[in-house]
């Protein structure tokens, strides 16, 4: 493959992810115009509550991803994986566009379920194909490429789109998500090289990496350890206007710098991961993420305060996410589809997880800045998983790098 096509196929892969980020983020900064909308009623008379409940629509888009990711990942490993990835780009089409056309809350619910459900196997695949143009040696770096449109996503995609959202409404806002997904899908077919299937890479073949304890180790270190970034990311919007006490205006700006939090912290976690190892980089990063939500809870009722502990938070949690998925490519043996793709099951868990528990704490009148410590609490048991993991491959003196 000549450089120019690579870097073009490089550059598909992350449009695939900027799309995604788009479509998985949009709503956090969304959640009280969705809220007034579909839950008026409850918006008048409980606007906390309303917030709450309309936090399912992140929920649902998670478990939607933890469904899809290991048995779309596991069923479409033998096909060739260009086809695969312009599959997904459809389905991703299509549901997007089934969100902003539902008619009531219920509807929206399982319409964000069902555009997740592509969402992992993407990412399980994309990561492959990375891994194949850029080499062995750079999978971190290949991990993290494909990952970075998400988080280019959150400095650019959200932001606009939110802003989109906020002055033509919200449905307008997952359509002109649709719309960048329709442009994924031509891209991929226009420049992804085409790759032979594997006819050994059958469904109990990738569904053996869930009999190796350090795969469970790994992916409970994802869920846990993410569900701290997640319970203050989908209730940032409310933590900028009733806590630092900013205009929702000023809420795109608060996203805009949480995602170039998260495009350094993504490209430096993947570097981190060649570099020391996978499993050194977790440790590193755990301890700036509590570090970082300790800062955003002592400072966010200030606009300085609140810009610099979302921009960290967004970096210590999403340099995480190569580190971790690499982990999971270590431990996983011959099943590195599923491996691949299951991390964002994991990390989805975490966004689940987040989402659910932070509404809980904000609808039980503990405020918008509980979700922050709230977090804190959460990196513990991800740490302690992490340490699970590295005891395991330590133990079975399995040759996997630490």
């Amino acid at each position: 493959m000549s450089p120019t096509r690579a870097r073009l196929a490089l550059l598909a892969l992350a449009l695939g992810g900027f799309s995604i980020g788009s479509t998985e983020f949009v709503a956090m900064g969304l959640l009280p115009e969705i809220a007034r909308d579909l839950l008026p009623d409850l918006s008048v008379g409980d606007p906390e509550a309303s917030i709450g409940r309309a936090g399912w629509l992140i929920t649902a888009y998670a478990l939607g991803v933890v469904v899809g990711a290991p048995t779309i990942a596991a069923a479409s490993a033998r096909f060739p994986r260009k086809a695969v990835l312009v599959g997904l780009g459809i389905a991703f089409t299509l549901g997007t566009v089934a969100s902003a056309l539902a008619p009531t809350f219920e509807l929206v619910v399982a319409a964000r379920f069902a555009a997740g459900l592509p969402h992992g196997a993407y990412f399980g695949v994309a990561a492959l194909v990375a891994a194949e143009i850029l080499g062995p040696k750079k999978r971190g770096q290949a991990v993290a490429y494909v990952l970075v449109g998400l988080t280019i996503a959150s400095v650019i995609g959200v932001p606009l789109i939110t802003y989109l959202g906020q002055q033509s409404g919200w449905r307008v806002a997952y359509l002109a998500v649709a719309g960048l997904f329709a442009l994924t899908t031509v891209a991929l077919m226009a420049v992804i090289p085409v790759s032979a299937a594997n006819p050994n890479a059958t469904i109990r073949r990738e569904l053996g990496a869930f009999r190796r304890p350090a795969v469970w180790a790994a992916l409970l270190t994802a869920s846990l350890g993410f569900g701290g970034f997640f319970a203050v990311y989908s209730y940032v919007s409310p933590l900028a206007t009733e806590v630092t006490g900013t205009s929702s205006s000023f809420v795109p700006i608060v996203l805009a710098v949480l995602g170039v939090g998260t495009t350094i912290g993504i490209l430096g976690g993947g570097r981190l991961a060649d570099r020391l190892g996978a499993v050194r980089a977790i440790f590193w990063l755990f301890g700036g993420l509590a570090l970082s939500l300790v800062v955003l809870g002592l400072t966010a009722e200030s606009v300085m305060g609140l810009l610099v502990g979302v921009f960290l938070v967004g970096a210590a949690a999403q340099g995480l996410a190569p580190a971790i998925q690499t982990r999971l490519m270590d431990v996983a043996g011959d099943s590195q589809t599923l491996a691949a793709a299951v991390n964002h099951s994991a990390l989805n868990i975490g966004n689940s997880l987040g989402a659910l528990l932070g509404g809980m704490t904000i609808a039980a009148g503990f405020g918008y800045l509980s979700p922050t410590w709230l977090g804190l609490i959460l990196v513990v048991p991800g740490t302690l998983f992490a340490l699970v993991g590295w005891w395991i491959t330590r133990r079975a003196a399995v040759p996997v790098p630490a």
